[in-house]
């Protein structure tokens, strides 16, 4: 199939036609790459434009018409004028969105909260957000991708603008030199005819007066035939050399329209070809920004693979227990049993007792000195409102026994002890509150024997 070039089919509307032929240039343009699923994250050689663009197509160019003229051909180079700058403002937009959208994410992730979680879970939270602040950066840096795309079309444009003009102004000059010898032709061609309509006036009149047999009239008659003939062949010389000289200047401007048509022809394959390979690698820029969030957002998923549920439970259990055993039910005692020794309770005595029972209840590690005395018998009612409680704290004295911790602890108070999973305390004493007395490294204070194994 044969491919028109611009010179075959925009000559310009003059008196005369052409037909002209003239082999032109073709070289085939090298595909862009695509990328394939399953391809991964391509390389930045892969994004180079083709080496061989903007050259016109091998054609034997057949058959030249003028029925369009050189202005459509100037039309069509400002219709794909405006076109690049209709890229260029969609390649900016998009830019402009990539860089807002970026910086909202980065802004979320570091935002976002999670402290309050624990453990796996935790972990996999934190990966999400670092995950989410890179896919917000990786959107910024193709924004500037974007607009260095975007410059690259403009300085295009402007180059495109810049040769454009010179043969415009070329092509201008030559329009208007053949034009006024178009005119001065068609003025010495109108010329001519009526100097030959005159001079065959003339010579019919010489012959109508020569039958009258009028000597003095053909005489006349003569001499203005005569006249009006030379008159006519000096017109016919000045039509002829007007002729050779608009033939000379049309020749010229032929030529130069040629070469025109061939520089607006390469213009309009560069302007599609760039055009065509720009927009092919801004797709694959966002494709390869999909392929790349989807990479971080795997780390993610491999994060979320490692929570387990069961860990998180007993990382929270061995770092928040507070004991074993629920507190001990609380008796009924009678009023009028304790009644007798109403007037010797004391109220010192009770609060600490109490102080020490509520500790239990709320899994509080917080004791006093007071807390480990020998309690009283039960008491009376408290400023009258509930009966005192009566817990046996007797300590149970037992010789220094070694035991290994369980779990770990952190003293809450200064009468604790800290100890760590593994180590081995000498346990003094054995309160039936829960909270032994214990030793290690020389340092001796309150532990909850439930975090306790005897060797």
């Amino acid at each position: 199939m044969t491919q028109l070039q611009f010179k075959d089919a925009f000559w310009q509307i003059t008196p005369y036609g052409l037909r002209i032929s003239k082999p032109c240039l073709r070289t085939p343009l090298h595909p862009l790459p695509r990328i394939h699923p399953g391809d991964g994250y391509p390389s930045v050689n892969s994004l180079a434009l083709p080496s061989t663009f903007g050259q016109a197509e091998i054609s034997l160019c057949k058959e030249f018409t003028f029925h369009t003229g050189y202005e459509v051909l100037v039309q069509r180079l400002l219709d794909g004028r405006k076109m690049c700058k209709d890229v260029e403002d969609l390649l900016k937009q998009r830019a402009q969105a990539e860089e807002r959208y970026g910086k909202e994410l980065v802004q979320i992730a570091r935002k976002a909260g999670g402290q309050t979680e624990i453990n796996t879970l935790k972990a996999a939270f934190e990966r999400l957000k670092q995950q989410i602040e890179s896919v917000g950066n990786s959107h910024i840096q193709l924004a500037v991708m974007l607009k260095d795309e975007l410059k690259g079309i403009e300085e295009f444009r402007e180059r495109q603008k810049e040769q454009r003009k010179k043969y415009e102004s070329a092509m201008e000059r030559m329009q208007k030199s053949k034009l006024s010898y178009y005119k001065k032709t068609m003025e010495s061609k109108k010329t001519y005819e009526q100097k030959c309509k005159e001079a065959d006036e003339a010579e019919q009149s010489f012959e109508r007066t020569s039958a009258s047999g009028n000597q003095k009239q053909t005489e006349k008659s003569q001499n203005k035939a005569k006249q009006c003939r030379d008159a006519a062949n000096e017109a016919e010389n000045v039509y002829k050399q007007n002729i050779e000289q608009l033939d000379k200047v049309r020749t010229e401007w032929e030529q130069e329209h040629i070469k025109t048509c061939e520089v607006f022809q390469l213009q309009e394959c560069d302007r599609i070809t760039i055009l065509r390979n720009s927009l092919w690698v801004h797709c694959n820029q966002l494709s390869m920004q999909c392929v790349k969030d989807d990479e971080l957002y795997e780390e993610v998923r491999v994060s979320l693979e490692n929570c387990v549920v069961e860990s998180d439970i007993d990382y929270f259990i061995k770092s928040k227990m507070t004991g074993t055993q629920p507190p001990g039910a609380i008796g009924y005692e009678n009023y009028y049993s304790r009644e007798p020794n109403r007037g010797n309770s004391s109220p010192t005595q009770s609060c600490g007792m109490m102080k020490r029972f509520s500790g239990l209840l709320h899994g509080s590690s917080k004791n006093n000195a007071e807390s480990i005395t020998p309690s009283a018998p039960p008491l009376e009612k408290a400023d009258g409102v509930y009966a005192s409680i009566f817990v046996n704290e007797q300590a149970r004295i037992t010789s220094s026994q070694d035991y290994r911790v369980l779990y770990d602890y952190t003293a809450q108070n200064m009468d604790e002890l800290d100890i760590n999973e593994g180590d081995i305390v000498a346990v003094i004493e054995e309160s039936e509150d829960g909270w032994w007395t214990a030793e290690r490294n020389g340092q001796r204070g309150f532990v909850p024997g439930s975090y306790l194994e005897r060797i």
